[in-house]
């Protein structure tokens, strides 16, 4: 079965970015000109994922709203003239059927995937985080590779994998290859944030997923860890400790992922992004440099 349907996870409250994250949701905070969410879908879309159904939670009716067509904002712009900027809502008219459900209660990203259930039944699916931008202006076409593997290997988990900094790895969950870790390679488990001196590889989850609908057995078996949560890691182990085959995708060379999860990560996106603005990145670049050129005194401070 073709694998067309993709679950985007947006629920959590984005707690590492207060205030910034209290009245709007962390997917929508602007990366250079669009909110993360926006180049999520746009990346899904790319890939040949024509269903998104949103797993949201409280205040997050702005995501839902960004993706409605908003046929006042688009008679407005004819009427004053500025039809131009009717380019900037193509996104509205993309090919995509959008679906929204709750997890009501914040128990983890597996649960977040088990509310999934009821509508995603019987197919595979993709799982993107959505506050995580692959590749700069989500280029990337990491889950369509994925997506292909999951397809001619019959496998019943792809995983997307990152090489992180050594001294980063144990924040991640981290893949143990089974045997070599090439471009595509079977994994042989999952350890969730290894301790240092205990650390398999340097390949960590990178927030994109292919499953089989087995996933979500797994997840109704997997007990709740730290908080009463579900973790997504602990089903995957599940599946590879039933001996299901569970494979791993390098991101390509050179290819970045943008977690926007806390502030550190979140201003590193939004300056790589707008420093790559085809309009104003070569101005925006010029001042950059102006400004760390200036003696510290002199810089702008508080």
């Amino acid at each position: 079965m073709a694998v067309d349907v993709a679950v985007v996870p947006v629920a959590g409250r984005g707690t590492r970015l207060l205030p910034l994250a209290k009245c709007q949701p962390k997917e929508m905070l602007p990366v250079g000109r669009k909110p993360v969410v926006q180049y999520v879908v746009e990346e899904l879309a790319r890939c040949g994922v024509g269903r998104l159904l949103f797993i949201t939670g409280p205040g997050k009716t702005a995501i839902e709203n960004h993706f409605d067509i908003d046929e006042t904002l688009i008679a407005h712009l004819r009427e004053t003239g500025k039809e131009e900027l009717l380019a900037e809502l193509a996104f509205e008219r993309a090919d995509i059927e959008y679906f929204f459900t709750r997890q009501r209660r914040q128990l983890g990203l597996g649960h977040a995937v088990l509310c999934a259930k009821p509508m995603v039944g019987q197919q595979p699916f993709v799982v993107a985080l959505g506050d995580s931008i692959i590749g700069l202006h989500a280029q990337s076409r990491v889950v369509r590779v994925m997506i292909d593997q999951f397809e001619e290997t019959g496998a019943d988990a792809v995983i997307a994998l990152e090489e992180v900094p050594d001294e980063d790895v144990v924040r991640y969950g981290i893949a143990v290859p089974r045997g070599g870790a090439a471009e595509v390679f079977e994994l042989a488990d999952l350890v969730e944030k290894p301790a240092v001196g205990e650390v398999p590889s340097n390949l960590a989850i990178a927030a994109r997923y292919v499953f089989s609908p087995r996933i979500f057995h797994c997840l109704e078996q997997t007990p709740p860890g730290k908080g009463g949560e579900i973790q997504l890691t602990d089903a995957i182990r599940m599946l590879i400790q039933q001996g299901r085959k569970v494979l791993g995708v390098r991101l390509a060379p050179g290819q970045m992922r943008f977690d926007i999860g806390n502030f550190q990560s979140y201003f590193q996106a939004f300056v790589e992004f707008a420093l790559a603005d085809p309009q104003y990145g070569e101005a925006l670049r010029a001042h950059v440099a102006e400004l760390l050129a200036r003696p510290a005194e002199d810089r702008p401070c508080s």
